[in-house]
C-alpha cells in the first residue's frame, strides 16, 4: 500500500510540474489518503504483535 501511495504522489508531482493542477491535487489526495491507511494499518498490527509477544517482523 505504501507504494500505491509513492505512485501517486509521483504521479501528482510530474502533474504538477507539467502544470495539470486538478490531476495533481487528485493524485496527492489520493497518495495522502493512502498513506494514513497505511499509517494506521501498521500500527494495528504493531500494536497486535507486541500484544501477542512476537517481535514484528522487518
Amino acid at each position: 500500500m505504501l507504494s500505491w501511495a509513492l505512485m501517486f504522489f509521483v504521479v501528482a508531482i510530474i502533474a504538477a510540474i507539467f502544470g495539470f493542477s486538478g490531476i495533481a491535487s487528485s493524485a496527492a489526495g489520493i497518495a495522502q489518503i493512502l498513506f494514513v491507511v497505511f499509517l494506521v494499518l501498521f500500527l494495528i498490527s504493531a500494536v497486535m504483535a507486541a500484544l501477542r509477544g512476537k517481535s514484528p517482523s522487518v
